[in-house]
């Protein structure tokens, strides 16, 4: 089977192990944009179905377009096309309708959980792109209970968009020890961490009063975004600045290490109006490094941890606190969920099995 796989999320190289695994039993090429602020785009490493296309409108997630994706096409000839992208979005559309016009069946990933009117043009581009779409993969079962609502009535798949690299996120001694260095601890300081975007609905001003509450623990903050200010007033009132690292952005590539410093990993989302968390990719990669993990009942969360973990109620600082001191004062639990982390992870969440769950229904929209 030849597949053209179109996907702006794959300007982070690690996330890129996903072709890898599907490329070994599927003649596949992966187009992604040329460039994509503010961060850029990884560099290739040996990785020869990649494909780097001119973009339009690079940086906005559901405006751009590729202008010249209709030559590949062509040129390429695929059995199928997969648009890695949500079914709203300007690349969608376009995308189906070349295939339409092409005969070639289409497939569409959707991660949306919260079904919401949306300004023209978008929700045309959803209504067209549902309704001459081949089959759907939805990321978690609310994602695909939203297609259904908006529409949709075709084939349909729940599978995670993305895996985690068993290898390269693994338990490691040499990088803990580095990991702590960085950090300026002991190794016997209990390090709590939180890794993504500095958005008010991740909630991590919430995890810095729990934090308050737990003595004796370090936060370490990996990443950027409107919020730090903020959060840096708040430690700074909460008196915790000695208790608190802000390490900015972290790459794709340096995350493993970062996780491996860490006692354990907090994901405190909260639910808006607009936003429920979608998945919590950071919580697969930490349980891949047997880095036990706690999480709010927020979204896509507790179906992320299942039985590995801690999930606390959303918006429960007392309940959040509760948690950490508890594995704070335990090694052997952080030891025994860290070991079921990384079984759950294994057995859900690489991306091999992701690609093979992916590869399977391919198979069925072609047939």
């Amino acid at each position: 089977m030849k597949v053209l796989y179109v996907s702006k999320a794959l300007v982070v190289a690690t996330y890129r192990s996903k072709i890898r695994c599907l490329a070994r039993d599927t003649t596949i090429r992966a187009v992604i944009p040329e460039r994509w602020p503010p961060r850029g785009v990884e560099p290739p490493v040996d990785e020869p179905w990649l494909q780097l296309e001119p973009v339009w409108f690079a940086g906005r997630p559901h405006a751009h377009v590729y202008p010249r994706l209709a030559r590949t096409l062509d040129a390429f000839r695929p059995d199928l096309v997969h648009v890695d992208e949500e079914p709203y979005s300007a690349v969608t559309s376009l995308v189906v309708r070349d295939c339409r016009r092409r005969g070639i069946p289409a497939v569409l990933f959707a991660a949306q959980n919260v079904l919401k009117p949306l300004p023209p043009p978008f929700g045309f581009f959803r209504r067209y792109a549902l309704a001459n779409v081949s089959g759907a993969i939805a990321g978690t079962v609310a994602a695909g209970d939203v297609l259904r609502r908006a529409g949709y009535t075709g084939r349909l798949a729940t599978i995670p968009q993305l895996g985690v690299d068993a290898e390269q996120f693994r338990p490691d001694a040499t990088r803990r020890a580095a990991a702590r260095a960085a950090l300026g601890i002991d190794a016997e300081t209990v390090v709590v961490g939180f890794g993504g975007r500095l958005v008010p609905y991740k909630a991590v001003h919430l995890l810095l009063d729990a934090v308050a509450r737990t003595p004796g623990v370090v936060l370490a903050i990996a990443g950027e975004g409107p919020e730090q200010g903020a959060l840096l007033r708040r430690t700074l009132s909460l008196g915790l600045t000695e208790r608190v690292r802000f390490q900015g952005f972290q790459s794709s590539g340096a995350m493993p290490e970062w996780l491996a410093g860490l006692d354990m990993l907090a994901l405190p989302s909260i639910s808006t109006r607009g936003i429920v968390e979608q998945f919590g990719r950071i919580l697969v990669e930490a349980m891949s490094c047997e880095v036990p993990v706690i999480g709010s009942d927020s979204g896509g969360i507790p179906g992320v941890i299942g039985d590995a973990g801690c999930i606390v109620p959303e918006r429960d600082v007392a309940a959040l606190a509760s948690a950490l001191a508890r594995l704070a004062g335990s090694p052997a639990e952080r030891a025994t969920l860290g070991r079921a982390g990384r079984a759950r992870a294994l057995a859900h969440f690489t991306q091999q099995r992701i690609a093979d769950d992916t590869r399977a229904f391919y198979a069925q929209v072609v047939a």
